[in-house]
């Protein structure tokens, strides 16, 4: 049985963006919505993929050590792993090796060759108590992260093993807070927040943020917000969470909440500019924001996901895609091959091929479980990889992944527009 989709708008607090189609879908779709360039992918430091440190000749022996160290403590085999090392200056790369990186990132849980299992880890809810939620596990982040096609950069401060975990940490952490949610759906409304520690998605005057966030998690069913809206959040919650209650770590928490601070509205801006550069109305101020708390990785491949990610599903009928709502889909990929679902419309969570399904279906009309199944065109295996491709190619996933920065071992961004 088919389920209803959300409709899934970039909702702000305060304003709706329009959502014009991909500049990459025109050229197959026909002049739709501005015809913005796309941004070449940037390039790896040297071409790698994987886990790469730039660090200096005073870094190279003692990391290797400190990083294998931490592979080994998560299960990960040195066999699995292909590591370059350049004393002289300061380069350190890990891939995953040739049989291991033919597995991809979607299914790394399913063989069994690998061990890896989920975790169990316990979140906070009211009154004071805990419940436990069973979550990706960080062994398969890491694996995730080994994998072809993506670098994951660390040099000058964040030449330090605990960059490394910080940053899986805060993945895993984005991905337990996103196992279980429960929040309304508007429904062609207004947003609803707990009006207690929000005023229209802007927390009280007062309130820290981590308080005002972390209620929207408590105290679900006081909230009815859009996908936009709801992917900020959990990538907020997990970023202050694991500073506020995991690491303990008061000044770095610090640091992020004065960091959302700017540019005013604490939940704006959170991401890229850039990452809606398919969008009608994007301006070239809007492409030079970088995002207060996320980056971007373009040219990302096909099927490529490490669990934590921001991605976008995009319609690329010219038709339904003009429905209000039905532009595309914002995505958090939690591991283990599923997709958020924040309203539990699917069990918590949707399959790689669901969530390809449900975007796909809007150009033949399917908006409802019970009115348009008669509608639905099944697809077919060679369907399913087409569609997984870059709107260039026929697909409707964007090759782009959005993920959390470095805080506390880079520089966060301080660009004019954030003032």
């Amino acid at each position: 049985m088919f389920h209803v989709p959300r409709i899934c708008t970039n909702l702000t607090a305060t304003a709706v963006r329009w959502a014009g189609v991909s500049a990459l879908a025109a050229s197959l779709l026909g002049p739709v919505g501005a015809q913005v360039p796309l941004l070449p992918p940037p390039a790896a430091p040297d071409g790698s993929s994987g886990i790469v440190f730039e660090c200096g000749a005073q870094h190279g022996l003692s990391l290797q050590n400190a990083v294998d160290g931490y592979f080994a403590a998560l299960g990960i085999a040195p066999t699995w792993v292909t590591k370059t090392l350049n004393v002289g200056n300061g380069f350190l790369s890990y891939a995953a090796s040739a049989n291991i990186a033919a597995i991809g990132t979607l299914n790394l849980i399913d063989q069994q060759q690998l061990g890896v299992s989920e975790e169990l880890v316990k979140l906070p809810t009211a009154h004071g108590r805990q419940k436990t939620v069973i979550t990706v596990s960080k062994k398969e982040i890491v694996l995730a992260m080994l994998q072809p096609g993506r670098t994951t950069l660390f040099s000058g401060q964040a030449c330090d093993v605990q960059a490394l975990k910080d940053h899986v940490a805060i993945r895993q952490n984005i991905v337990a807070w996103t196992e279980a949610l429960e929040w309304k759906w508007p429904d062609g409304g207004p947003a609803r927040w707990n009006t207690t520690y929000w005023r229209r998605g802007t927390p009280r005057k007062g309130v820290p943020l981590h308080v005002a966030v972390n209620d929207a998690f408590i105290n679900q069913k006081r909230y009815a917000i859009g996908c936009y809206t709801a992917t900020k959040l959990v990538m907020v919650q997990g970023i202050l969470d694991y500073f506020k209650r995991i690491k303990r770590d008061p000044q770095s928490l610090a640091l992020v909440e004065a960091q959302m601070r700017r540019g005013g509205e604490p939940l704006s801006f959170i991401e890229p500019g850039v990452m809606w550069q398919f969008e009608s109305d994007i301006t070239d101020a809007d492409l030079a924001r970088p995002g207060k708390l996320l980056g971007i990785s373009h040219g990302v491949p096909a099927g490529n996901f490490i669990p934590g990610d921001w991605s976008y599903f995009l319609n690329t009928d010219p038709v339904t895609y003009a429905k209000t709502g039905y532009e595309g889909s914002n995505a958090v990929y939690l591991g283990r091959g599923k997709f958020d679902d924040f309203y539990d419309d699917h069990h918590h969570y949707y399959t790689y091929k669901e969530k390809l399904h449900e975007v796909y279906q809007w150009r033949n009309k399917v908006f409802s479980a019970s009115r348009d199944v008669a509608r639905v065109k099944p697809l077919s295996a060679l369907d399913f990889e087409r569609i997984s491709a870059t709107p260039a190619l026929g697909g409707i996933v964007l090759d782009l992944r959005v993920f959390p920065l470095l805080f506390g071992f880079e520089d966060l961004p301080r660009h004019a527009f954030l003032q």
